[in-house]
Order: structure tokens, then sequence, then C-alpha cells
């Protein structure tokens, strides 16, 4: 699973505030011919990028090349169940990437147009966001 090697801190505060708005960056193809834009904002779990990832490595059979741009820094923490109120903040459980609308989150290339809108189309039943297939000669929003 994706999570960052050693963070500065191990439990942060939510803040949902940092996912208004538009992203300014990492919003243009860098890498590959195309890409999996996302529309929405949110969160995006170290699991939800993995399920994604492995869809689309399994439909082009491993042919082509694929980028991740997004990265779960973010923990999430969890009290245990049928825990009674105060006793400090839980432990953190899952890592999680912020994504604001705009950004790129895959990005493919190595494979013909169709098999590359296909396998991102199965990476973006994955993802909980609102997502658009991009090609090399659209990259507006």
């Amino acid at each position: 699973m994706l999570m960052p090697k050693r963070p500065r801190y191990r439990k942060q505060m939510k803040q949902v505030r940092h996912l208004r708005g538009v992203e300014t960056r990492g919003c243009d193809l860098a890498f590959g011919d195309y890409g999996l834009k996302a529309i929405d904002a949110g969160w995006v779990t170290n699991r939800q990028i993995e399920a994604a990832r492995m869809a689309i490595t399994r439909f082009i059979k491993r042919g082509g090349k694929v980028w991740i741009r997004i990265f779960p820094d973010k923990p999430l923490t969890k009290k245990p169940a049928e825990t009674r109120m105060g006793s400090g903040k839980g432990s953190p459980e899952v890592w999680v990437a912020e994504v604001r609308s705009g950004r790129m989150l895959y990005e493919m290339t190595g494979v013909p147009k169709a098999q590359a809108e296909e396998a991102l189309k199965l990476a973006a039943a994955k993802l909980p966001l609102q997502t658009k297939f991009i090609t090399r000669r659209e990259t507006i929003i």
C-alpha cells in the first residue's frame, strides 16, 4: 500500500476546506498520452488508488506505462468500536490523498486510444470521484 515512509506528524487535523476551489498544479498531462482527470474534489484512500492501478494494469495486460499522479500523505484516525467519548484521539487507520477538481490522477502511454479509454474507465469505477478521460490534445477541464 502507498503511505509515507516517515511522516513529520503522526496525526493531522481533517481540514476539509483544503478541497475547495480548482487545482492549479498537476492539471495537465506531463508524462503520458492519456489521462484520468478528477472533476470532483474529495479524499482518495491508498486502497482505492491501488485498486484503480491494478484495474488499469490488468486490462492493458502489462503493456504500456502507467503513472500515478497522486500520493496519500494525509493520515485519518479512527477510534476503536464501542469506545467511550474522551481519552484522546484515535490511532491512524488509513492514508488519503486530498484531490481537488482538475487534478490529473493517472496517466498512461504505449497503448491504443480505445484500450486506454476502457482501462481508465475501469479505474474510474474504483474511485469515489467523478472523472474525465483526457488525451494529449485536450487538456482543458
